[in-house]
């Protein structure tokens, strides 16, 4: 998770992602930073995020990301 927290707050020093539910919601994260999240998620941790995977619930939090990269990563 820690992980997660720095690629995140690296794309958006100013954020609490820790405390943020709705990254979408808020307009904290756009179309172009959910690309930069799914390159940085697959290189980082070893997974493959597929395009059925990209929906909002599971780009809503950091929580909600991490979720997604521990089922993805159980696969």
């Amino acid at each position: 998770m820690e992980q997660l927290l720095e690629i995140l707050k690296q794309m958006h020093p100013d954020v609490n992602f820790e405390a943020a539910d709705d990254l979408i919601g808020e307009g904290i994260l756009d179309s172009l930073d959910i690309v930069t999240l799914i390159t940085e998620i697959n290189h980082t941790f070893d997974v493959n995020i597929p395009a059925e995977e990209v929906i909002p619930e599971n780009f809503s939090s950091a929580k909600a990301l991490w979720a997604l990269i521990e089922r993805l990563d159980e696969e």
